[in-house]
């Protein structure tokens, strides 16, 4: 990662940038995803991993099928849910959770590296199950594959993760799960020539995959710790033309469960899971009821200039 500091002044005040500027806020527009992180233990440690998981990190701990129950009750309608980590499926519950979110009927976007934790049989059993049930026909399985390039990725998750990761997606096509990926488009590296690069990747691999459709082949921005963007104010919007409701805390919001913590709680989003300016509340209703602040060096490279979104 790198080792620049921004200034000291910037990132500060919630509603006054280091120029005496006001700070841009995004106000809730309704729930679009709402996603729920089972844990930060890993099977792996990944080099640039934002929310730091690994084998022996357990701040934010597995959720319990109890703890995902009450924020499904709290949604009217059918709408997105993602699952993310850490790795899910190490999470105990995991099984149970999904099948909860699929039986009253919400999509399920579902993150995971595809390596050894979902090969167990016990897993592979429970995903053919939801599959041979009809309940697998709105969950979506996003595999985490840093380059099309073995070397890149393994530099980034250990020797060999990129084999064991491809043998993961071979099963996935194999059983006939619906399956994208996410990968880290390089500071250096073309679009296009990185689509067309993970597009014969996943072909060989047997992926029904449009490594065009940016559903199906995701392309984050690069988050990098101690960057120095700019600070998001209220006349940027005018100026990058475009609109608060277009990012991601607008309409999505994730739920954790700290180590040693009574209840899970909700945060702004995925990514801000150790400030505590963006733990919002223990319910849906507490987290949705104030406009966020983008008072977080993420809110302007990830969401703001590098327009990413976590959500299909």
């Amino acid at each position: 990662m790198a080792d620049t500091e921004f200034p000291a002044e910037k990132f500060v005040h919630p509603d006054i940038t280091a120029k005496g500027e006001t700070r841009a806020s995004v106000a809730w527009t309704g729930l679009k995803t709402l996603w729920f992180n089972t844990g930060t233990l890993c099977n792996i440690e990944c080099r640039n991993c934002y929310i730091l998981s690994s084998p022996k990190n357990d701040r934010l701990v597995y959720l319990k099928l109890d703890d995902v129950t009450p924020y499904l009750d709290e949604i009217e309608g059918e709408v997105e849910i993602g699952i993310t980590g850490g790795e899910p499926f190490m999470c105990p519950e995991i099984l149970p959770i999904m099948e909860a979110i699929l039986q009253r009927g919400h999509s399920l976007l579902f993150l995971t590296n595809a390596m050894r934790p979902m090969m167990r049989p016990r897993l592979q059993d429970g995903l053919r199950r939801l599959r041979d049930e009809g309940l697998a026909e709105k969950l979506t399985l996003r595999v985490s594959l840093d380059s099309h390039d073995p070397a890149l990725h393994d530099a980034e998750r250990g020797e060999g993760a990129f084999a064991e990761a491809c043998a993961g997606l071979c099963w996935l096509a194999e059983e006939g799960f619906p399956v994208a990926l996410a990968g880290r488009q390089s500071l250096h590296e073309d679009e296009a020539a990185a689509r067309q690069a993970y597009g014969a990747l996943a072909a060989s691999l047997g992926l029904q995959l449009d490594p065009a459709d940016p559903k199906q082949l995701v392309l984050f921005p690069e988050m990098i710790a101690r960057d120095d963007p700019p600070e998001i104010t209220t006349a940027c919007w005018g100026i990058l033309n475009k609109s608060p409701d277009s990012i991601m805390c607008a309409n999505q919001r994730m739920v954790i469960r700290r180590k040693g913590a009574g209840r899970a709680s909700v945060t702004a989003c995925t990514l801000l899971v150790d400030d505590p300016a963006f733990e919002l509340g223990h319910t849906l209703a507490e987290a949705t009821a104030e406009p966020v602040k983008l008072n977080h060096p993420w809110c302007a490279s990830f969401c703001v200039l590098g327009g990413g979104s976590c959500s299909a």
